[in-house]
């Protein structure tokens, strides 16, 4: 028995085989087909030198193909590595180079980006093409295409015994410049957020079969993961599902009024999105339009919560919804949820959540802090953990401690424990801004601005946004006799990183703050954005 993700994905298939397993704009595919292609694309990159701990790059938008590979990948005992679609050259020389790709999966629109970076990535010996209606060339004369791969490929499992300990690796953005990889081994990242542990009542899946034999019994829910799967809470929104039987359905970009036409289309019962920035656009279609949304029983909020404007529109346009909101991180999995209600959900400005299991908040002392003291602690995760970060065991001995014996896992995210038990979360300690759930790094905004003919010394921090929860605000020390413009300089930093990295807000000062160290005086830029957008 192992607690093995292409197990339990197996498990499920042979135990609904004609249930419809995915659906996209473009395909349908049962839980047999999708096995079967999974199982033809596993032979052909097994037959490229792909074997058990090999990376395998995954670089799309949402697709049946996307699952297909991660699926293949798990297969070998090899990892998928999710690729941000957004990256631009250089993002994606450090992550094909960090995360040791041997072989990239890619949609052929990205295939000039792919093609200027393969020379520097040598690793990387195999490339197959995901045609996408594009007539880019391919990368390299050796690139096969995807169906040419399958077709190459059996559909039969003829595959070594897998492992509770095989590795699943999600890069994020975490704290510092670049992305990491957070190592999980199969079964803690399941027990995590796959399933298996009910996030409700704290009960353990007993075998590793369990959730198949319950799908042969159960009517399917039909659950509709409407993030890119380049991010772990659409991963395991799919994963998870499929473990259970569910059926999945999955939309190439978001799109609010596309949402919507699907849920009514497809009858979906869940979705699952990410706060504001896609919650505030969902919204406003919703509310001059006619769709029939009878279907959907839950609608969760993961990666980032509602603000309470936009948490009571939704729930006055679908009074009858069981809403959510999930917290968490890369580095803990799941930490916590609550229900939520028209006018509840913030406690002293931060989202209110029920601890999750495992999940306590640790004061400086190393002790759980009081209910209701009001000191602030940091939230920390026992049990299911990750391994670490790969290849970064400094970063790795930071946030993975242990403390009387027991290992938590404390990425950086203050809160509060309130009397009723509930915690408050204040935001990660960091300055990384968070963006509509994109996580964006001040230093490499920072670097890209100072590249800037115009630009003497700058600071990004974190400004409020409506939509996006923050905005990326822009403190810049001019050279003398220059007046930068924001869409002069937000163009210069999108010639280097990705577009939702650019500036939205700028503010010209005659001198940079910084620490007597030289290190960034991030408070004092923060302060300066709110004192200015307090003037205006």
């Amino acid at each position: 028995m192992a607690f093995n993700i292409a197990d339990l994905f197996e498990h499920t298939a042979d135990a609904v085989p004609d249930r419809t397993a995915v659906i996209t704009p473009d395909a349908r595919v049962t839980y047999r087909e999708l096995d079967e292609r999974a199982n033809r694309l596993a032979s052909h990159l097994a037959a490229h030198g792909v074997a058990r701990g090999c990376h395998v790059g995954i670089y799309s938008n949402n697709r049946v193909e996307f699952v297909e590979g991660m699926l293949a990948a798990f297969k070998l005992r090899a990892v998928p590595i999710n690729v941000n679609f957004r990256y631009l050259e250089d993002e994606l020389e450090y992550i094909f180079d960090d995360a040791d790709l041997v072989a990239l999966i890619h949609e052929r629109r990205f295939s000039p980006l792919v093609a200027a970076v393969l020379p520097r990535t040598p690793k990387i010996t195999h490339v197959i093409l995901l045609e996408d209606g594009s007539d880019a060339a391919a990368p390299s004369p050796d690139a096969v295409e995807y169906e040419t791969s399958l077709a190459s490929g059996s559909p039969e499992r003829k595959f070594e015994p897998r492992a509770d300990d095989d590795l699943y690796i999600l890069y994020t953005g975490g704290t510092t410049g670049n992305p990491k990889g957070v190592m999980w081994r199969h079964e803690d990242v399941f027990r995590t957020l796959g399933g298996g542990i009910n996030v409700q009542t704290g009960e353990i899946v007993p075998t590793d079969t369990t959730l198949s034999e319950h799908a042969a019994q159960s009517t399917p829910m039909i659950s509709f993961p409407t993030a890119p799967l380049m991010h772990g809470s659409a991963q395991w929104g799919t994963l998870g599902g499929l473990f259970q039987g569910n059926t999945i359905v999955l939309i190439p970009k978001f799109d609010a009024r596309a949402v919507w036409e699907i849920v009514q289309r497809e009858h979906v019962n869940v979705m699952m999105i990410t706060g504001d920035a896609m919650a505030r656009p969902l919204v406003e279609a919703l509310a001059d339009s006619s769709y029939d949304t009878s279907s959907l029983i839950a609608v969760s909020s993961t990666a980032a919560v509602f603000s309470p404007s936009v948490r009571d529109e939704f729930m006055e346009l679908l009074p009858n919804v069981y809403f959510t909101e999930a917290i968490g991180s890369s580095e803990t999995g799941f930490s916590g949820m609550s229900a939520i209600s028209k006018g509840s959900g913030q406690k002293g400005g931060g989202p209110n959540v029920q601890l999750g299991r495992d999940t306590i908040v640790i004061g400086d002392d190393g002790k759980p802090v009081s209910p209701g003291s009001g000191e602030v602690g940091r939230v920390a995760r026992s049990g299911n953990v990750p391994l670490g970060y790969y290849k970064d065991p400094g970063k790795t001995a930071q946030t993975f401690v242990t403390i009387n014996d027991v290992r938590y896992s404390i990425p950086g995210d203050f809160a509060m424990v309130e009397a009723d038990g509930t915690m408050t979360l204040l935001g990660r300690g960091s300055v990384c801004i968070n963006s509509g759930g994109e996580k964006i790094y001040p230093e490499e905004v920072e670097a890209a601005l100072k590249s800037h003919a115009d630009v003497f010394d700058c600071l990004v921090v974190g400004m409020p946004d409506e939509r996006w929860g923050q905005a990326v605000a822009a403190v810049v020390q001019p050279r003398a006799g220059c007046s930068p413009s924001l869409a002069d300089l937000a163009a210069h930093v999108r010639k280097s990183l990705a577009a939702y990295k650019a500036p939205r807000a700028l503010f010209l000062v005659d001198e940079i703050q910084r620490h007597p160290s030289g290190k960034p005086n991030y408070p004092w830029a923060q302060e300066h954005v709110r004192s200015a957008q307090a003037r205006t």
